[in-house]
């Protein structure tokens, strides 16, 4: 269950940097609201898969899960570049997120 935890935790950190984005730097009310709901719940699922998994394992996968899904929403809903060396760059957090999760089972 720990890595369902830390698996939502990471896209409710998707969400939340969404928002943070959206909120215009905490200007706009609902957005900021929203943000930090989804962050809220995020830590605490964090903190929660943290009980039974490694805290540098936990903590790199929840990053890496936001990282990489920011860098996909940044590119498809906000119109961000997506050029070769940034799209090369989430290759290279998804290798470390699915080999961190390969480790775990060694």
């Amino acid at each position: 269950m720990a890595w369902a935890f830390i698996s939502i935790a990471g896209v409710l950190e998707i969400v939340w940097a969404y928002f943070m984005k959206r909120s215009e730097g905490f200007t706009r009310p609902m957005d900021s609201v929203l943000c930090l709901a989804f962050m809220g719940v995020s830590f605490w699922l964090l903190s929660v898969g943290m009980k039974s998994l490694p805290m540098g394992t936990a903590y790199a996968v929840w990053t890496g899960i936001g990282a990489l899904g920011a860098f996909v929403v940044g590119v498809v809903m906000l119109n961000e570049p997506a050029s070769w060396m940034r799209t090369g760059s989430a290759g290279l957090i998804l290798i470390g997120i699915i080999g961190l999760r390969l480790a775990e089972k060694t």
